[in-house]
């Protein structure tokens, strides 16, 4: 699914004014510059091929191979041909620059153009995947006006990428152009974070994720492994990077909720006592809602409780699938490969998240509030016997842990019930090799593929109730544990070993 945001024209002024004046005097210097660079710049280009290579790095990050990708600002093309895309186009306001962007890369869409222009300028339709804008807003004489012109290249799934020089480090840039080890760029912003936050928020955009990176942007043998990939990757150190980086979302209208079918799976292993509250309890949502419970090799009449469900619920969409009985992950794919609505959920069998509250996550994701809707267990005040108070401290320790790892808020890192679109299951699901995920659970699969994809990740809080029926499965602690520690790991070194 995927929704195309209505383009936002800029009103036009019936004649030319000082402003308007001002703005194409700003655009003319960046031109100016760059055509009198020329030629040379490939040579600072091979100059700087450390620096380079370490931010087609942090791109490709991003951005994986075969996507739609727009870049403004492109210059000699070089960044847009790493990232191997399906649909490439560039765009500089350079003349010169689209000239070498083509001779280089003859394969991909070039077109001479301001960022504040886009409507005139020659390149394929939208929506893309990807829209990166690197090492160019500093040079962007009017930063809203180019962002809101980027929405009609969009679709509410398309990430904005912004790479930017790090404000922290002007003082450093100014003397280096002064002596020559740099371009002397025509940069008039410097934008901090929050800068630019606020930017993207004034033009219909939220920001997903941010950091820095590169604390040692330059070649120097025996210290750029100890500067960029260890100490500038510990936290406290990432806000020194040499670059800053911004994903962002455009703000997209989702549409009435009417329109959407539910899938809600339920895994199961010996649950037959909650089999009929489960049924009687889980609402019907949008277009329509299916409950598919999936069995996981239970030992007890689980399976038949359910086929009694069905026979006796004519009215309701119940399904049954049969369980690979490898855990609780492995139960949640099966019974997603057989989903066929637009939301998925995740619901426990157990009923210690009441399924009455599924209707506000369906809600919060319907209404384009969030990406991946993630239950937090941990703001209501908790029943007596619901966690275990090892359990708890637990959860709150490896909360704060990937809240750092994933550059988004996660307060609750196993609750059962998630939320997301299915083509952004597709996505998590790919992304499952990436992370060579030993979670027998699901839920960092989830929370991985969700970060990894940059989709934005939103927590609702939910009542955690106690276990009516049934025996708890989240036994083992010091093994689950030794698990989570190694999913730390991974996090660390896929979503911030950049």
């Amino acid at each position: 699914m995927s929704t195309l945001v209505t383009p936002i024209r800029p009103a036009s002024p019936s004649a030319p004014g000082p402003y308007e004046q001002f703005i194409a005097d700003g655009r003319e210097e960046v031109v100016a510059f760059y055509e009198r660079l020329g030629d040379r710049q490939l040579a600072w280009n091979q100059r700087f091929r450390y620096f380079r290579t370490r931010l087609g790095s942090l791109l490709r990050h991003f951005i994986p191979r075969r996507a739609r990708v727009l870049d403004i600002g492109c210059g000699t093309g070089d960044f847009l041909a790493e990232l191997q895309p399906s649909e490439g186009a560039g765009i500089d306001c350079s003349p010169k620059m689209v000239e070498l962007a083509r001779a280089r890369h003859p394969h991909l869409t070039f077109a001479t153009g301001f960022g504040e222009k886009l409507d005139e300028t020659s390149i394929p339709p939208g929506p893309y995947d990807y829209v990166t804008l690197v090492n160019t807003i500093g040079e962007m004489v009017d930063i809203r006006a180019v962002l809101r012109q980027i929405h009609r290249y969009c679709s509410s799934q398309t990430r904005v990428i912004i790479v930017q020089y790090n404000y922290l480090w002007e003082p450093i840039c100014r003397l280096a152009a002064r002596l020559g080890l740099k371009l002397d760029n025509p940069t008039p912003n410097w934008l901090s974070p929050r800068d630019l936050e606020g930017l993207l928020h004034l033009s219909g955009y939220e920001a997903v994720r941010h950091g820095s990176t590169m604390p040692l942007p330059i070649r120097v043998p025996g210290l750029n492994w100890l500067v960029n990939s260890l100490l500038g990757r510990l936290y406290g150190f990432r806000s020194l990077g040499f670059l800053s980086y911004v994903v962002a979302r455009p703000i997209v209208p989702c549409g009435s909720s009417r329109r959407y079918g539910c899938s809600v799976v339920v895994p199961c292993k010996n649950e037959e006592d909650n089999i009929a509250g489960l049924v009687e309890r889980i609402p019907e949502m949008g277009a329509g809602t299916e409950i598919i419970f999936v069995d996981d090799k239970s030992t007890d009449a689980t399976a038949e409780r359910v086929r009694q469900a069905i026979a006796e619920q004519p009215n309701r969409n119940i399904r049954l699938i049969e369980g690979p009985g490898q855990g609780k992950g492995a139960a949640c794919r099966a019974g997603f490969a057989a989903a066929t609505g637009n939301v998925f959920m995740i619901l426990d069998a157990d009923m210690t998240v009441m399924p009455e509250e599924l209707p506000a996550f369906f809600d919060a994701l319907t209404s384009g509030q969030g990406e991946f809707i993630n239950g937090s267990r941990l703001v209501y005040p908790l029943a007596d016997q619901a966690m275990r108070p090892l359990n708890i401290l637990g959860n709150k320790f490896f909360a704060s842990v990937f809240s750092l790892l994933l550059e988004q808020r996660i307060r609750d890192t196993l609750c059962g019930t998630k939320v997301v679109w299915r083509h952004d299951y597709e996505k998590i699901l790919a992304t499952r090799s990436y992370f060579n995920s030993c979670d027998v659970w699901g839920d960092y699969d989830w929370i991985f593929g969700a970060a990894k994809n940059n989709l934005k990740i939103v927590e609702l809080p939910v009542h955690y109730r106690e276990r009516t029926a049934g025996a708890t499965k989240m036994t083992r602690r010091l093994r689950n544990a030794w698990i989570m520690l190694r999913m730390c790991g991974i996090a660390l070194r896929k979503l911030r070993w950049l």
